[in-house]
């Protein structure tokens, strides 16, 4: 397998509550065998303890030949698993002559309906954010701050019809959520994603949930889900953290058979890192899938987007 670090300028500074980035650092596995071509992507996040170069070191570091069934115990759930189980994917379909869809015995996956993000920025700034994306059916605010009630009430004002989530990517305290929950039910928010850290929020069991609460850092493969039991509603899946396909379909069955909405996310990477996220988003309550969307550049050929949502990739992207 080949390991290609590659870079994608993003189309506007995006902000959350760890910090900034003007662009996209990627790592992309391509894998020449019997005259067919495979690739897969990743986006390594440092919240994990994951940089490029380790991720490029764990994929470097497998053996020869690895199958995705020995690739599930050679690797942790985690990016570098997921760059390597995506590219077997696409590897195998290629070979079978056959869509990723037809190997899994599913159905053909139809367009799905994604949220677009807002940048955490000024309530100004995320006002008129928000005035240009009202036609989207679907807008995700990054949050978690102290001052996050005049940046809620900013964006209502600029979308006032647009379904409204929220990302607080572990930035409260229990009191804090505790007292903008009303104010984010009188303001129509349909959900809230990871309102307190992982490791750290048992109280979301203690305290009144009066809106869905989303699992995302506290939740990466089905081993996570025991310690979500009373404290959230739904799950969001990304490859980035199963650590590919075949562990995030098996996390989406689990879930729903434990009676969790399901959200299917992703880190800020190209179509090919979301092309097999769109498998595992048919039928998930909420899809968020609008990495591409961010980028002032993109594969070739890429995702398309349109009223529908984003539609299944072509074969000549992946699977």
């Amino acid at each position: 397998m080949k390991v290609f670090d590659e870079r994608f300028a993003l189309a506007e500074v995006f902000t959350i509550a760890r910090g900034s980035r003007t662009h996209a650092d990627v790592l992309r596995v391509e894998l020449v065998r019997d005259g067919i071509t495979g690739q897969g992507e990743c986006v390594p996040y440092a919240r994990y303890g994951e940089t490029m170069g380790s991720v490029r070191a764990q994929v470097e570091g497998l053996a020869e030949g690895v199958s995705r069934a020995a690739l599930q115990e050679a690797l942790p759930a985690g990016a570098a698993r997921n760059a390597v189980d995506s590219t077997l994917w696409d590897w195998e379909a290629k070979r079978a002559g056959c869509r990723v869809w037809d190997l899994l015995g599913l159905p053909a996956p139809a367009p799905v309906v994604t949220a677009f993000t807002l940048s955490l920025e000024s309530p100004e700034k995320m006002e008129a954010a928000a005035r240009r994306h009202a036609h989207r059916p679907l807008l995700k605010i990054k949050l978690g701050t102290p001052d996050d009630m005049p940046r809620l009430e900013a964006v209502r004002r600029g979308a006032p019809e647009t379904r409204i989530i929220i990302d607080a990517n572990e930035g409260w305290s229990a009191e804090v959520y505790a007292d903008l929950a009303p104010h984010l039910l009188r303001l129509g928010v349909a959900m809230v994603e990871q309102p307190l850290p992982a490791g750290a929020d048992d109280m979301l069991a203690e305290i009144a949930r009066p809106l869905p609460v989303c699992a995302d850092e506290s939740c990466h493969d089905r081993a996570s889900l025991p310690g979500l039991r009373g404290k959230y509603d739904m799950v969001n899946i990304k490859l980035d953290k199963t650590g590919g396909l075949t562990e995030a379909l098996a996390l989406r069955d689990a879930a729903r058979g434990e009676g969790y909405a399901v959200m299917v996310g992703c880190m800020v990477g190209t179509s090919l890192a979301m092309a097999p996220a769109v498998l595992v988003a048919q039928g998930a309550q909420i899809v968020d899938l609008d990495g591409p969307l961010l980028l002032a550049e993109d594969r070739d050929p890429p995702l398309h987007y349109d009223a529908s949502g984003v539609h299944p990739p072509l074969p000549a992207l992946w699977g």
